[in-house]
């Protein structure tokens, strides 16, 4: 597996009044080339579990405080951070937060520069990374003229061109419109199923999660469940984790409830209009 969370804890502001158990007990894995969607309501812990799995956070210490392994690195281990960011890497909710530089080649860059790598194939990384996410005829624009979508296509492109065999979406279209959002997407499913790059994408939109392999519920900083796209047929354990079923799966329900002969399983827009079509 090339992410292995095992009990992790994590608290913030530890000792103080304002204390918050932010993960009480987490484990779950990862294997390599899977997509996995991490959905639950704000204060689950999702995007606790992003800082931890990069490093940027380490589960509370002591012998209960849990471990976080990539490929076998355990974050705690300050010598293996390098090569643990190289393994995986994290593409945050505002992209505007991850921009360093005013041309868009030179952002790109920046990851593979901090590499040391040779300048030929530097241009080579930047050239591919923008040419997977549909960006390459900007690469001499600035980032800050561009749209919402764009700037976060740029932002998967800064990861990719660290090449890492895992990244993880922490709420990255979250700020988008639709159109971002789907130009976001497309790019995600294309480097999951394209170069087999694994994927874990932590979303509170329900259709975002239904196009992972499998969706592991988070609520009040616990594993509440996981499995298949099968697992929006547990209605109570969705609405119990604060969340909502796809819109899709909605309406699937309440066209069965009025006579309709629909599959149970019905989950995204394009499997109900096949059902409908049928």
């Amino acid at each position: 597996m090339i992410i292995d969370v095992k009990n992790v804890k994590y608290t913030y502001n530890e000792g103080a009044e304002d204390e918050k158990k932010a993960l009480r007990g987490v484990s779950f894995s990862v294997e390599e080339g899977e997509f996995v969607s991490l959905v639950g309501h704000n204060g689950s812990g999702k995007s606790t579990i992003a800082k931890l799995v990069n490093g940027l956070l380490l589960p509370d210490v002591g012998p209960d405080g849990g471990r976080v392994l990539i490929d076998g690195m355990d974050t705690a281990d300050k010598k293996k951070l390098f090569d643990i960011r190289k393994t995986l890497g994290v593409v945050f909710q505002n992209p505007d937060n991850q921009m360093v530089a005013s041309i868009i080649e030179d952002d790109v860059a920046f990851g593979p520069e901090n590499l040391g790598l040779p300048s030929k194939e530097i241009r080579e990384r930047v050239d591919w990374a923008l040419e997977c996410v549909g960006m390459r005829e900007h690469a001499h624009g600035t980032p800050f003229r561009l749209s919402g979508g764009q700037k976060q296509r740029i932002a998967i492109a800064g990861v990719l061109a660290v090449k890492p065999r895992v990244m993880v979406l922490d709420e990255s279209t979250a700020m988008l419109d639709p159109v971002g959002r789907a130009e976001v997407l497309d790019v995600i499913m294309k480097l999951n199923r394209e170069q087999k790059m694994t994927v874990v994408m932590i979303t509170h939109f329900m259709e975002e999660a239904a196009l992972g392999d499998r969706i592991i519920v988070l609520k009040d900083g616990l594993v509440a469940g996981e499995g298949g796209k099968e697992i929006f047929r547990d209605r109570d354990l969705i609405h119990s984790a604060g969340l909502e079923l796809p819109l899709a799966a909605r309406i699937a329900a309440a066209l069965r409830g009025r006579g309709f002969d629909l599959p149970p399983d019905i989950v995204t827009a394009e499997e109900l209009k096949e059902a409908l079509c049928r």
